[in-house]
């Protein structure tokens, strides 16, 4: 028999209703003659409304029991849903992230799997039952529950996916596949019916919310085939794998966009070996993550050293780099989050010249003043002021032809 994992996310679980509808969902899939492993997410907002909570409580809960916290949400889908399936006739267990053998390391809040023991899974498969694991959660070697951080049920998806060895990873969501472009945003853009795990991951990793790299990075290694798909309906999405075949003259395959950027500037650095060291290895470990990175040479021997990381984290690395300053010997840092990073991805772009003269030549035409500029073989980013960061992204996906008609205004 096939194994299949489904993950469900909060929007698919928001209420009764919808854990039904999921439940006979993961049913027909079973009834198929398939094994079925299905993670859900919190139901709805739930995620949200216990942090509000902590918040009333406590000014500075810690991470640990924040992780205690958070994981209950998640506690709450996977015994409604086991009961929903059990009344429609078929065999269910639920499965906690710590009893489904999920083992992570010890950053609370942002932890990592480190293995998953399968055997209780295999068990209730070959007995079989449905098996439903509350998704975002593992437990550390001391016993500790841990969560992955936001869109975590997408990894622990697609790692018991690849402990599993499954066929498919099936990630139900909102939306019904990958656009070039988030199509709640923009209502014409294209749906893609395959896309490569790299394009995938640099997608998600530079705003686009359809997949938590983390899970694309998982599928990766393991080579586990993932379809995203509409939990609203039946129709076929998009395939994450390897395509050996890919057509490289598709050159641009996205457009990814992130409001939440800042950034930092620090100002009048040493030019001395060993500074950048300094910086960024105290940000790393503070488990801050920095995106895009420039220096700027000055008069004398001293620089100037700009990078960007996520809002979430700006207040810590704010307050990290003013004791990293005084260390080093710089001037000033400051930061700013009225910025937005704009990104192209396509594999096409590897052998396809003139990619990044097109992207600039459309945002100087609507007159778009870019910050920052960062590349790799598949993307470009640039960073603009954030009021401009929709009309640059309806001005690439016109100048790529990443629409299905005419293009429309972003709401």
């Amino acid at each position: 028999m096939s194994i299949i994992v489904q993950k469900f996310g909060g929007s698919s679980v928001a209420d009764a209703e919808c854990i039904k509808r999921v439940a006979n969902r993961v049913v027909e899939t079973k009834r198929k003659g398939h094994q079925v492993v299905t993670v859900v997410s919190a139901m709805g907002d739930s995620t949200d409304h216990l942090i509000d909570l902590a918040k009333q409580v406590s000014k500075n809960p810690s991470v640990r029991e924040m992780d205690m916290l958070l994981s209950t949400g998640e506690q709450v889908s996977i015994s409604l849903l086991a009961m929903a399936i059990h009344a429609l006739g078929e065999p269910v267990v639920s499965l906690t992230g710590p009893q489904a053998g999920i083992k992570t390391d010890g950053v609370f809040s942002k932890a990592r799997i480190m293995d998953i023991t399968s055997s209780r899974l295999e068990k209730e498969l070959d007995e079989g039952k449905i098996v439903i694991v509350a998704g975002f959660q593992g437990i550390t070697i001391d016993n500790d529950i841990t969560t992955l951080g936001r869109g975590g049920s997408d990894t622990t998806a697609v790692a018991l996916a690849a402990a599993l060895k499954a066929d498919i990873c099936e990630i139900y969501t909102d939306v019904d596949g990958v656009y070039t472009t988030d199509p709640r945003l923009v209502k014409n853009a294209k749906k893609l019916s395959t896309i490569t795990y790299d394009e995938m991951l640099e997608l998600a990793s530079l705003g686009a919310q359809v997949l938590q790299p983390r899970s694309v990075e998982f599928g990766k290694i393991h080579k586990v085939k993932i379809h995203v798909r509409s939990s609203f309906n039946h129709e076929e999405g998009t395939i994450v794998q390897e395509v050996s075949d890919m057509e490289n003259d598709i050159v641009v395959s996205g457009v990814a966009f992130d409001k939440k950027s800042v950034r930092f500037t620090v100002y009048d650095v040493p030019d001395r070996p060993g500074v950048a060291k300094d910086i960024f290895k105290t940000l790393a470990d503070r488990s801050i993550n920095v995106d895009m990175i420039v220096q700027i040479s000055r008069e004398g021997s001293l620089n100037d050293i700009t990078f960007t990381l996520d809002r979430d984290q700006m207040e810590e690395a704010l307050k990290v780099m003013k004791e990293v300053i005084v260390n080093i010997g710089a001037k000033d840092v400051t930061c700013d989050d009225d910025v937005a990073k704009v990104s192209i991805v396509g594999a096409g772009m590897i052998t396809n010249f003139g990619v990044a003269a097109d992207m600039f030549d459309a945002l100087a035409e609507e007159k778009i003043n870019i910050e920052l500029i960062s590349t790799s073989e598949i993307k470009i980013s640039v960073l603009v002021r954030k009021d401009q960061c929709e009309k640059a992204v309806r001005k690439l996906i016109e100048k790529f032809d990443l629409a299905e008609e005419s293009i429309q205004s972003i709401e």
